[in-house]
This record gives C-alpha cells, sequence and structure tokens, in this order.
C-alpha cells in the first residue's frame, strides 16, 4: 500500500483511481458525515434513526481519516447523511477529502446557498447531486415531508452549476423510483437539462423503511429507462444498470459486491460493507491499520448474499468490472463533462 501520496491534481487523481481499480481495493467509498436530517421523506428513516444523536467526527478526524484512505489510493467518495449540509464546517471537509479523493456530495439542497455552493467548488468538490423526485412540486413537498423543498431543490440545481470552476465538476438531479413517478422521469431530465444538470436514478430499496408500498412498477421498467437513455444525453446513468431495474424490482440482483468494490463510513467513523449494514460495524477508520480494514471488509464480503438494494453506490460501481459496461462508464468517469452537452 505504499506511502502516503502527496496531495494530487485531478489527472492524478484519475490515475490513481485506476491504481485502486487494479489492486482490487473499494472504489467507492459512502462517508456518512452526519445522521442529522431536516426533512422527513416519507420513503426513508434515516430521520428517525438513534444514529442522528452520535457524536459526529471533527475536520481534524476527517481529515486524518482521508489521509488513511490514501494509503489505498484515490477513490470516489461521497459525502453524504442525512443531510450534509447541515455541517458547517463542509466546505472544509471537502477540501480535505479533495486532496488525494474525488468527493461528491448529495443533498436535498435546503441548506444550499449561492456562497456555500461556490465555497465546495472552490474547495475541490467533483459533483454535486440534489435529491429530486418529482416533476410536480406538490408532489415532492408532500413526499418529502416538507414545504417548499421542490423549489429550494431547483435553486440549489442553479447555485451549484453557476458555482463551477472546472470542466470536470458535475451537478446531477439524483431521483429515487418510486411506485408513482415512472410517467415523471423524462420531464425530470428536461428539468435537469434546464438547470445544466444530468439525471440519475435509482430504484427505491425496502432495506430504507422495510416497506414495499413505494416499490411497485408496471412491467417493461428497464425498457422505458434505456429508451429515455437513447433520446436525452444528460439522461447519465449506465445503461447495463438500468437494464437489470425489472430484475432489482421483481428477485433482486445476486452478486452484491458491498465490501469488495464499495464500504461505508459512519458519522463516528466505523466501517461497514454498506450504509444498509452500518449497524453491523466491522472495523473504525481511526482504531484499524488500513491494512486490517481491507481484510475484515473482504471477510465480511464473501458471506454477504444480500440482494435488497440495486443503488447507485452499488449498481453504478458494481458495472465497472463488466467489460462493456466499463466501456460504457469511462466517458462519465475521465472525460470532463460536467456540463451536459447538447442534444
Amino acid at each position: 500500500m505504499g506511502e502516503l501520496p502527496q496531495p494530487l491534481s485531478p489527472t492524478h487523481k484519475k490515475w490513481q483511481l485506476l491504481r485502486t481499480y487494479a489492486a482490487r481495493y473499494p472504489l467507492w467509498c459512502a462517508w456518512q458525515i452526519t445522521y442529522r436530517c431536516n426533512m422527513r421523506c416519507a420513503f426513508c428513516n434515516y430521520w428517525k434513526d438513534p444514529a442522528g444523536e452520535l457524536p459526529e467526527q471533527s475536520l481534524a478526524d476527517i481529515t486524518r481519516g482521508s489521509r488513511q484512505l490514501a494509503r489505498l489510493g484515490s477513490l470516489v467518495i461521497s459525502l453524504a447523511g442525512g443531510e450534509p449540509m447541515l455541517r458547517h464546517d463542509l466546505p472544509e471537509i471537502v477540501r480535505q477529502v479533495a486532496r488525494w479523493h474525488i468527493p461528491f456530495i448529495t443533498t436535498n439542497g435546503s441548506n444550499v446557498t449561492a456562497k456555500n455552493a461556490r465555497r465546495l467548488m472552490q474547495a475541490g468538490l467533483w459533483g454535486a447531486s440534489v435529491s429530486l423526485d418529482y416533476a410536480n412540486p406538490t408532489k415532492h413537498d408532500r413526499r418529502r415531508g416538507q414545504c417548499g423543498s421542490f423549489d429550494q431543490a431547483i435553486q440549489a440545481l442553479d447555485f451549484f452549476s453557476s458555482a463551477r470552476l472546472h470542466r470536470w465538476q458535475r451537478v446531477n438531479v439524483m431521483t429515487v423510483l418510486l411506485h408513482d413517478n415512472l410517467g415523471e422521469i423524462e420531464e425530470l431530465i428536461r428539468l435537469a437539462r434546464a438547470h445544466q444538470a444530468y439525471l440519475m436514478i435509482q430504484p427505491y430499496g425496502i432495506l430504507k423503511t422495510g416497506s414495499t408500498k413505494f416499490r411497485h412498477q408496471p412491467n417493461g421498467v428497464s425498457q422505458h429507462l434505456l429508451e429515455l437513455k437513447k433520446r436525452y444525453s444528460n439522461f447519465l446513468s449506465n445503461p447495463i444498470f438500468l437494464s437489470r431495474f425489472d430484475q432489482a424490482l421483481d428477485s433482486g440482483v445476486p452478486g452484491c459486491r458491498a465490501g469488495t468494490a464499495f464500504f461505508n463510513i459512519d458519522s463516528a467513523g466505523d466501517i461497514s460493507i454498506c450504509v444498509e449494514q452500518r449497524h453491523r460495524p466491522l472495523a473504525n477508520l481511526y482504531r484499524h491499520r488500513i491494512q486490517d480494514i481491507v481484510r475484515l471488509l473482504r471477510s465480511r464480503a464473501r458471506a454477504n448474499t444480500c440482494r435488497s438494494c440495486w443503488y447507485n453506490c452499488r449498481g453504478e460501481v458494481e458495472m465497472l468490472y463488466r467489460p462493456w459496461s466499463l466501456f460504457k462508464s469511462l466517458p462519465t468517469l475521465f472525460f470532463d463533462t460536467g456540463r451536459p452537452p447538447a442534444d
């Protein structure tokens, strides 16, 4: 795993990401920097989770943890939660993580301002994903449990889009496919384009709430999404990933690579193979050597037979381990396509 690298340029991070891939280390890390959330989404129970009361890592902790992870090479690190924008030190967190890694955030948009969007982009944020599940404002607000959440998300897209400094910085709409929004996906793609953003989608997973009521879909979801993918260049989701949606919604997709392709760090630094297994930590970022963390992740992964989700952090990353799908994903990973191309 070698000596700790010096802070890296964007190009060097891409090469280091290839090194990570070649060494068969995880490529993606979901780092829950807070479990606090200011919304009450019907399809997520995180805001009910007692973990929201846990202590959070300090900026110094995150800096030390980022250096520790850099011994694996560069990682794509999703700074999430909860709502990460509730951390007032988020720009400094991004700055520290961006020294060696490729940081993204996912936000509901409620706390985004022109000023903090600019500070995040200046700090080296690689991409910002804003959660938006309906093109209809009333439906989005109702499902999010907060009036005005749709308008806040749209405003956040504009703030992030205007704040971009580099071609590699990307803004996404992140949509969860629910039981009643399939017919709105095309309009959401168009809405994303109008705000200079891409759209990515993932199916609702029952692990979030234990309920199946948000999951029911007609036959042919994959075909519908693939047709939209052909028509809209800002629909960013990998086509092979989209082709498995029907299977994911029916019997589930086998062969989960949690622990070998991706893993989770919670707000206290505890490590699990995925966010939904955060209550079963196997190591701690600050108390274990990185070699031991990798060994423990691989050991837990061998016993993993879960097929209950097809989240982006699983499916999109697993697509990188299939030759044709990897080819399809390369432009997303290695070319500076921060703004959607013209159709």
